[in-house]
């Protein structure tokens, strides 16, 4: 998997990694639980500082939807430690998930994280992972452009939604301008299906049809 993005579907790749909270082994370190793993180009940035903090607020909001999350950069644990106490001391935010300290670059190698235009930094990537280990979505974004922290908590809901109700999610969900909060169900795989599916749901025709959850 070196040298290359690992693809939606894929299991993650087992990794040990050092962080700010010691030694970790990934994915079995979340067995279980749901987790997004993001990298950041460098501490010490702007940018950054603003999605870290941004993702600390809402980490509560994760953590009930059985959601951990973990950081990266090829910036020393020394450094992550560092970053995450000036945070603390200015701007009053206590970063409580652990940063990968990846300095060597193995780690961002085998997940494909550094930009061959972009010099040695870690692109701001983003891996949702779920609690079996399989790789869910993947978002990748250039360095100059921070991330929207609700975006990732709107899928985590999607997938968990799509997961147990057996759905699809519709765009902008829960605000969608069709069908508002409500989700789509599944394809018709019979005539017949097809026809008893109007009248089971509401429906702007038999191949889109949608529900309440």
């Amino acid at each position: 998997m070196e040298g290359r993005f690992p693809l939606i579907g894929e299991k993650f790749p087992e990794l040990e990694v050092i962080t700010t909270h010691g030694k970790i082994k990934l994915p079995d370190h979340y067995a279980g639980k749901w987790f997004i793993l993001f990298s950041h180009p460098a501490d010490f940035t702007p940018v950054c500082t603003t999605e870290f903090v941004a993702f600390q607020k809402r980490y509560d909001e994760f953590k009930k939807l059985n959601t951990e999350l973990i950081g990266l950069s090829i910036d020393q644990v020394f450094s992550h430690i560092k970053w995450v106490q000036w945070i603390k001391e200015n701007l009053n935010i206590e970063i409580k998930f652990p940063v990968i300290a990846d300095d060597t670059g193995q780690v961002s190698g085998k997940l494909g994280l550094i930009h061959p235009g972009k010099g040695t930094n870690t692109v701001r990537a983003v891996f949702i992972v779920d609690p079996k280990g399989f790789i869910r979505a993947i978002l990748y974004y250039p360095q100059e452009l921070g991330r929207n922290m609700d975006e990732i908590l709107r899928m985590i809901r999607g997938f968990q939604v799509s997961e147990k109700y057996g759905v699809a999610i519709p765009a902008n969900w829960p605000n969608n301008e069709l069908v508002g909060d409500e989700v789509i169900v599944p394809p018709a795989m019979t005539e017949k299906d097809a026809e008893e599916r109007t009248k089971k749901y509401d429906c702007f025709d038999w191949w889109f049809c949608h529900k309440k959850v």
